[in-house]
This record gives C-alpha cells, sequence and structure tokens, in this order.
C-alpha cells in the first residue's frame, strides 16, 4: 500500500518537480497550493506525513501545523522553509514541526527525511535510548518505543525528538544530567541553536508532565537538570 503525503507548495515549478518526484518513488501524494484547502485536504485524504511550505497565501505553514496537530497529534509535520533565522524554525518546533528542511533543497534529501519521519511514526527505527517497554513516572506511564506518554485515560503522542529528550532524562532520574550531554545525545554536538531547540522541548516535555505537581525538570543554571520523579530510586 502506497504512502499518503499531503504536501503544500504555492510555487508551481517546484511543486511539479517535488510531486513527480515523490510519485515516482512510490508515494501517494496530494498536492495543495493554496493554504486555504489543506484542513479539507487533510481530513479526505488522511495522509500518513505532511510536508508544508510556511510561506503561503491565505494562512501561514505554523497555523496549518498547529490545525493538523490539533485533528491527529501523530501526524509528522515536516517544514520546508527558506527562512533561516533561529527564531523562525523554533516557532515550526513550537507549532508541533518534527522535522525542517531549507532552501533551497535537493529532493534526494527531501526523500531521506520523508522515509525517516514514516519510520519513526511506524516505530521501524526505535528511539535512541528506548530500550524498555515502559516506564513508570509518577503517574504517568511512558512506553518509549512507541512514543506515547499515559496519564490516566489521556494519551500524548511525542515527537521523535520530544522522546530522545525524554529517554536521556529517564536514563537519570533524581540525577544531574548536564546540559551538554544531553545536546550531544540527542543532536550531536551542543551547539547555539540546538541548544535553543532543547530549551523548546524542555517546555513542551513541563507541559505535558503538568498533572503529576511531583514530578519536575529542574533547571541547575550553568549545568544542567535535575528530572525529580517521586518513588523512583536515587
Amino acid at each position: 500500500m502506497k504512502e499518503r503525503i499531503l504536501y503544500i507548495e504555492d510555487e508551481p515549478y517546484l511543486g511539479r518537480i517535488v510531486k513527480e518526484t515523490l510519485e515516482q518513488q512510490g508515494y501517494q501524494l496530494r498536492w495543495e497550493l493554496d493554504g486555504a484547502r489543506v484542513m479539507d485536504a487533510f481530513r479526505n485524504f488522511k495522509p500518513q506525513i505532511c510536508v508544508l511550505d510556511i510561506m503561503l497565501p491565505n494562512i501561514d505553514g505554523y497555523e496549518l501545523c498547529r490545525q493538523i496537530k490539533a485533528e491527529d497529534p501523530g501526524v509528522p509535520v515536516l517544514f520546508l522553509t527558506a527562512k533561516t533565522e533561529t527564531r523562525d524554525l523554533l516557532k515550526g518546533f513550537e507549532a508541533g514541526g518534527t522535522e525542517y528542511v531549507r532552501k533551497p533543497f535537493s529532493v534526494e534529501e527531501l526523500l531521506v527525511r520523508i522515509q525517516n519521519q514514516l519510520d519513526l511514526r511506524d516505530g521501524r527505527k526505535p528511539a535512541r535510548g528506548a530500550d524498555r517497554d515502559e516506564i513508570r513516572l509518577g503517574s504517568y506511564q511512558y512506553y518509549p518505543g512507541r512514543y506515547e506518554l499515559a496519564c490516566g485515560n489521556s494519551r500524548i503522542q511525542l515527537s521523535q525528538r520530544e522522546s530522545e529528550v525524554l529517554n536521556q532524562l529517564t536514563g537519570a532520574i533524581n540525577q544531574v544530567i548536564e546540559r551538554k550531554d544531553l545536546l550531544r545525545a540527542v543532536w550531536g554536538d551542543d551547539s547555539f541553536f540546538n541548544s535553543r531547540n532543547l530549551d523548546v522541548y524542555i517546555r513542551k516535555l513541563r507541559e505535558y508532565l503538568k498533572e503529576d505537581p511531583d514530578i519536575r525538570i529542574q533547571t541547575l543554571k550553568g549545568k544542567g537538570y535535575l528530572f525529580l520523579v517521586p518513588h523512583q530510586p536515587a
């Protein structure tokens, strides 16, 4: 069965090239040029991944991503962007994006990144450090293999990066984990840009874990983090 991609790009020449290449690679693709038509296409087409340009007529990619994630939190959203400012990329992650590709890009790079996101969503590649089926975190259950955080009847579908950060924290419960070590484990280096990304994901994880007031991700200024979880071995 062909994997379905919803592709939003308002530049006709680039759109045709990407559409033809992805279809040649065996994907089923729906291409939209106007942001105002995207949510109807999303509901009818039911894509397994969305590839969004950010600058679109009528509605931008950030708002589309928020609307898509509100309907299906687990669907990967890959941004295509000519924006290179850190604040713009962080805005994309905060909207729920899971990956980005800067313009201009090679179609080969886009193919690799799309397939990687699909593999991660379908569990064909385990998250780094996800070597346990279930981890108890106070009132929560964390399932690393399927990027899921549960509390009672509530389920939160985590992104790849969110899971990778949480994997590192759960490997050092009630212990100090240095910021540079966390950055290197998840991103491979501790650059300023990746450091800003980490701040975004820490904020998201704190929001996800807020139902249990005894769980805290404590920032240790100049050092790193202390992941405090009740009833856990030190």
